[in-house]
């Protein structure tokens, strides 16, 4: 059963097909701040925060057809019926799921730095390194980040996984549902569709250039479920690629909205 998302509606132009953006594992809606502003130019742009994520309800499914059914039921009751999406890492699967399981919702794909694909890594590390964190000694982020260091050496990771954390007077606790998160990795790293399954409308895939993520040879199964597709890579960008160099991808988005 569908879960009604939290998000953040940046008003645009009212004659343009709206956009919905779905942001990835560990992250929420404000991720895409900037770059929901600047393409609200030609469209209204809902941001959500994905179930168990940010403010959206938690629930203990956590698959892509579930999410996939997500971003169908707001898109039905909130924009009209039919969207672009554009959705990267995991929200990114979660919009190809939705492409092929309800197309008529999806006016265009885009797809930001992943494959329709199982993956071999784990992000187990990352939440065990949250779910460990002692909430009652957190009274500011800078608390978590420092009690983080040991585990997750990266600066901007901690940045981004701190995020996870809502900070409140009367003391800290999680934004996302670690335990359901950590449950799903298996499912979340995996990927399933229907057999036979397609997608015949216009689709964009925007891949890193120094990323694992979108290899040359997966670029047959891109196109063998989104035969319509167009793979663009942005040099010298990592998984975070709306983060890491976000004119470019602002520029190969506005190309494709412009040319639907």
């Amino acid at each position: 059963m569908a879960v009604r998302l939290q998000s953040t509606v940046v008003e645009g132009a009212e004659d343009g097909v709206p956009l919905l953006m779905a942001h990835g594992l560990l992250g929420q809606g404000r991720n895409f701040g900037t770059l929901s502003k600047a393409l609200a130019a030609g469209r209204d742009v809902h941001v959500v925060d994905m179930r168990n994520h940010g403010d959206s309800p938690w629930d203990d499914a956590m698959s892509y057809a579930a999410m996939a059914d997500d971003l169908s039921d707001h898109i039905a009751r909130e924009m009209g019926g039919r969207a672009v999406v554009f959705g990267h890492s995991m929200g990114g699967k979660a919009a190809m799921r939705l492409a092929l399981d309800a197309p008529e919702r999806v006016a265009g794909l885009i797809v930001a730095d992943i494959a329709p694909i199982a993956y071999t890594h784990s992000h187990l590390d990352e939440i065990e390194a949250l779910r460990g964190l002692d909430l009652t000694a957190i009274a500011r982020r800078g608390d978590a980040d420092a009690a983080l260091r040991e585990a997750v050496p990266d600066r901007a990771m901690r940045a981004f996984l701190v995020q996870n954390l809502r900070i409140a007077p009367d003391g800290a606790s999680y934004r996302s549902n670690l335990d359901v998160l950590a449950g799903a990795m298996e499912t979340l790293v995996g990927w399933e569709v229907p057999e036979g399954a397609s997608h015949g409308g216009p689709a964009l895939f925007i891949a890193g250039g120094a990323s694992a993520y979108v290899k040359p040879e997966h670029e047959a199964a891109i196109r063998a479920l989104f035969p319509r597709a167009t793979v663009e890579r942005v040099p010298e960008a990592g998984h975070w690629i709306h983060a890491e160099k976000p004119q470019e991808v602002l520029a190969l988005t506005r190309d494709f909205l412009d040319g639907l």
